[in-house]
C-alpha cells in the first residue's frame, strides 16, 4: 500500500493568529490535525504540544514494526502523554491555564487500513467510489443532541452551541480518546481537518472538491483552504488530504 498527500493550514478572514497545528509523514504514514484553544496564544501551545508529542511517537512506532492492536495502543498511549504535558504547561504558567486542543490523528498501516484517534471535533472523512463518509464523531453538546434525536444533522450544523465540546485534550486529566479502523482500498481519499473547514462548508461541497482530480492533492487541499475563506473564513482552517495510491 502506498500514498501520497498534500496540506495547508490558514489563518482564516477574522482570526488574529493561527492556533491549529498540522503534522504530516508519508513515509510512515502519520497525519495529525489539531484545533487549539485558549488565550494569550495557549490554544497554539496546546495544539503544538499534540503534533510534537503524539506524530513522532507514532512514527517511531510504526518504524519499529507495531501494527495493529499494539500501534493502537501506542497511539492512546502518547495522546495520554500529550495530554498530561499541556496540563503539566498550564499548571506550571498561569497565563495559559485552560488551553486545550482537539486531536485526529490517522495512521495508515500497511498490513490493516487505516487507524484514527480523536478527541474533540476536527474530523476525519474518507472518499471512496463517489461517496463522503465522516469516519469520526464530534465529541460536541450539540452531536450529543442529535444522537438522542433532539436534534436533526441539519439543524445541528447552524445551532449556536455546535462548537461547545464535551472532550478536548488538556481539559481533564482521564480524557479518552475514540478510535475507528477499518480497511483501504486503491483510490481512497481521506481528508482530516479542523472545524474551520467542516463547519464553513456542507458535506456536499466537500464530495465536489474531493471529487475533482486527485493528480495534484495540493490543488485539492488549496481549494478546500479557499472555499471556506470564500465562506466566511470564520476560524483557522487546516487540511490535510491522503490518497491512498496502490
Amino acid at each position: 500500500m502506498r500514498w501520497k498527500y498534500a496540506g495547508r493550514s490558514d489563518v482564516g478572514k477574522v482570526r488574529q493568529g493561527n492556533e491549529d497545528s498540522l503534522f504530516a509523514n508519508a513515509e510512515w504514514g502519520v497525519f495529525i490535525v489539531a484545533d487549539g484553544m485558549g488565550g494569550h496564544v495557549a490554544g497554539e501551545v496546546a495544539s503544538q504540544i499534540v503534533a510534537e508529542t503524539v506524530g513522532p511517537g507514532v512514527c517511531e512506532a510504526v518504524q519499529k514494526g507495531l501494527r495493529g492492536d499494539d500501534l493502537e495502543d501506542r497511539a492512546i498511549e502518547l495522546i495520554l502523554e500529550a495530554n498530561r504535558r499541556i496540563i503539566e504547561r498550564a499548571d506550571s504558567e498561569p497565563e495559559k491555564r485552560g488551553m486545550g486542543t482537539t486531536l485526529t490523528l490517522m495512521t495508515l498501516d500497511p498490513e490493516n487500513g487505516y487507524i484514527f484517534n480523536q478527541v474533540g471535533d476536527s474530523r476525519g472523512y474518507l472518499l471512496r467510489d463517489g461517496s463522503l463518509i465522516q469516519v469520526t464523531c464530534d465529541h460536541t453538546v450539540v452531536q450529543q443532541q442529535v444522537d438522542r434525536g433532539a436534534l436533526t444533522p441539519e439543524q445541528a450544523r447552524d445551532h449556536p452551541l455546535s462548537h461547545i465540546l464535551t472532550r478536548a485534550l488538556g481539559t481533564e486529566a482521564n480524557v479518552e480518546p475514540d478510535t475507528y479502523d477499518g480497511s483501504v482500498h486503491p483510490g481512497d481519499l481521506f481528508l482530516l481537518c479542523s472545524d474551520g473547514l467542516s463547519g464553513m462548508l456542507t458535506d456536499e461541497t466537500l464530495k465536489d472538491i474531493l471529487s475533482r482530480s486527485a493528480n495534484d492533492l495540493q490543488e485539492i487541499a488549496d481549494a478546500l483552504i479557499d472555499s471556506a475563506n470564500a465562506a466566511g473564513g470564520l476560524d483557522n482552517i487546516t487540511a490535510v488530504v491522503v490518497q491512498v495510491t496502490e
